[in-house]
């Protein structure tokens, strides 16, 4: 094999390269020796550290504000879906089945043995309670549904007549 003065011929760089004393090193000794050089032992450093933390505190900058609020909004949706929803289809069941809305939210499970062809229950297991823990009211015949009933939450405070009040009578 011959070699030109500055140049290792092309067959050290295939099958090894030759160590000081003219044994042949395998390439994947070579590769282990090039992976592990003293920059990629030494870890990050501080500018990388502090460039990352930055990006993340920008991301949370940006993601924490739209989430902040979205559990009382959903507490809200909540308890307009029992409202106008489940509550509210019971109790329309319950006037469609007997002829008249029951006197109170619990002829909704047992039956309240006055009334003719009942067929509840209707509502499975209990009462559902409102969002923040409380019982809805139930009113009937209702003072602002005169024609039917009137059906509401209490909302956070937890006191009637307060502009936190989730109702069947609301449109908003």
């Amino acid at each position: 094999m011959r070699t030109n003065k500055g140049f290792t011929p092309l067959e050290n760089e295939v099958t090894g390269n030759r160590s000081n004393n003219g044994v042949t090193m395998p390439i994947k000794l070579l590769l282990r020796k090039k992976l592990f050089t003293r920059r990629s032992l030494s870890g990050f450093t501080l500018i990388e550290i502090l460039l990352v933390v930055l990006i993340i505190g920008i991301l949370a900058g940006l993601v924490i504000p739209n989430m902040v609020g979205r559990g009382e909004e959903a507490r809200r949706e909540g308890a307009m879906a029992d409202i106008h929803g489940g509550i509210g289809a019971a109790l329309d069941l319950y006037e469609l089945d007997t002829g008249t809305y029951p006197a109170r939210l619990e002829d909704l499970i047992t039956d309240p043995g006055s009334v003719k062809n009942w067929r509840g229950p209707y509502v499975k297991r209990r009462l559902p309670k409102d969002p923040w823990g409380n019982e809805y009211s139930y009113k009937y015949p209702g003072i602002n549904n005169t024609a039917s009933y009137d059906l509401s939450s209490r909302g956070s405070d937890g006191q009637e007549g307060t502009a936190d009040d989730i109702s069947n009578w609301d449109t908003d």
